[in-house]
C-alpha cells in the first residue's frame, strides 16, 4: 500500500468530516463537545492515560487532571442530563501505544443512541462505514456472527469450553510465552494473531455477544454462558469500532471499576480516580440506550489505501 500524499489525506479527511456531520445531522444526532483534561481517569488495565496538573487556583481545583481515552464518560453525564441522542468527534489520548496502527493522539467518534440496543448500533454503524466507502467508490460485504460462531469457525475452538491449554495449541509457532497468560490473553492473542489477519478486505465483520469477562461497560445478558451485550466491527483485518449495549447501574459500575483498580495494582500500574461524576450521573438515572466508538484514523487508512497511521496524519506523533 502505498498511501495518499500529504494533501490528499488532509482533504479525505475533512470529506469524512462531513459525511460524519451530514449522517447524523439527517439522523437527528446532536453534536456535542465534552473536556479532554479530567479529575477523573480511565481504570481500564490495559489502557494507558496521559497524567499533567492544572496549576491555577485552589478555588478552581488545582491538581493532577487525565487527558482523555475516549469522550465516554462525560457523554453519558449528557444522556442522564436529558440531552438526548448525540455525538462527538474530537482527539482522544493514549500513552504508550505506538506503531503503523496507533497514534498516541487520534480522533475517535463516538455516539450514544437512547432506547436502543447493540443490535440496532450495529446496524447504523455498518450503514456509517457503507457511506464511508461509498464515498471513495468502494462496498464492501457484510458478516454478522457472535464470538462464538467466531471462533468455531476459525478455529474449531468453543472459547467458552475449550480448556485453557487448547488454546495457546493455534498459535505455536508465535514465540509466546505462556507464564501468567489468562483465559481472557489466550482469547485476545488467538483474535489478534489468527483470527483478523484472515478477515477478508472488502468485508465488514460484525462479532457480537463477547464473553462476559470481557464486558467493559456493557450490559451482561443471563444465559449459559452469560455473555456481554458487546460488538466489535471490523473492516478488513482492521478493527474500526467496539459498541455496547450500556451498562446503567452505578453499583455495578463501581464494582468493575474498582475491579480495574484491583488488576492495575497488582500489575503496578498507575490507578487513576474513579469517575464519581459519572457514578452519580448514573445513579440518577442514565436512559436505557447503546453506544459505539470508533476510530478516525483506521477508517481513513482503510479508505486511502494504507497500511499506515502516519499517512493520513497531517504530523505524526514523532514530529509533533
Amino acid at each position: 500500500m502505498s498511501g495518499p500524499t500529504l494533501r490528499e489525506a488532509l482533504v479525505l479527511r475533512a470529506a469524512l468530516y462531513r459525511l460524519i456531520r451530514d449522517f447524523f445531522a439527517g439522523r437527528g444526532v446532536l453534536e456535542v463537545e465534552t473536556p479532554m483534561l479530567s479529575e477523573a481517569g480511565n481504570t481500564e488495565p490495559n489502557i494507558e492515560s496521559f497524567k499533567t496538573a492544572f496549576n491555577g487556583p485552589a478555588a478552581a481545583r488545582s491538581g493532577p487532571r487525565w487527558l482523555r481515552t475516549s469522550p465516554e464518560y462525560p457523554l453519558k453525564r449528557l444522556l442522564a442530563a436529558g440531552v438526548g441522542d448525540c455525538y462527538e468527534l474530537g482527539r482522544v489520548f493514549r500513552n504508550g501505544e505506538a506503531g503503523r496502527r496507533h497514534n498516541p493522539e487520534f480522533t475517535m467518534l463516538e455516539w450514544y443512541r437512547i432506547g436502543w440496543d447493540h443490535l440496532g448500533l450495529i446496524e447504523e454503524t455498518v450503514a456509517l462505514v457503507q457511506a464511508a466507502l461509498a464515498m471513495v467508490g468502494r462496498t464492501a460485504t457484510l458478516r454478522s456472527l457472535t464470538y462464538r460462531e467466531l471462533f468455531v469457525q476459525a478455529l474449531a475452538l468453543d472459547p467458552f469450553e475449550a480448556p485453557v491449554e487448547d488454546l495457546g495449541v493455534p498459535l505455536a509457532g508465535f514465540g509466546i510465552r505462556g507464564e501468567g497468560l489468562t483465559r481472557e490473553d489466550w482469547l485476545d492473542l488467538l483474535i489478534t494473531h489468527r483470527i483478523e489477519p484472515a478477515f477478508t478486505p472488502d468485508q465488514i465483520t460484525v462479532v457480537r455477544d463477547w464473553p462476559a469477562s470481557q464486558c467493559a461497560l456493557a450490559r451482561i445478558r443471563p444465559g449459559t454462558p452469560p455473555v456481554a451485550e458487546r460488538f466489535e466491527l471490523y473492516l478488513g483485518s482492521y478493527e474500526l469500532a467496539n459498541g455496547y449495549h450500556e451498562l446503567t447501574d452505578a453499583a455495578e459500575q463501581r464494582a468493575r471499576f474498582e475491579h480495574d483498580l484491583a488488576r492495575r495494582r497488582q500489575r503496578g500500574q498507575a490507578e487513576p480516580p474513579i469517575d464519581e461524576r459519572l457514578l452519580a450521573a448514573l445513579g440518577e438515572g442514565l436512559p436505557a440506550c447503546a453506544g459505539v466508538a470508533l476510530g478516525i484514523e483506521r477508517l481513513l487508512m482503510q479508505l486511502a489505501g494504507t497500511d499506515d497511521i502516519r499517512r493520513v496524519l497531517a504530523f505524526a506523533f514523532a514530529e509533533a
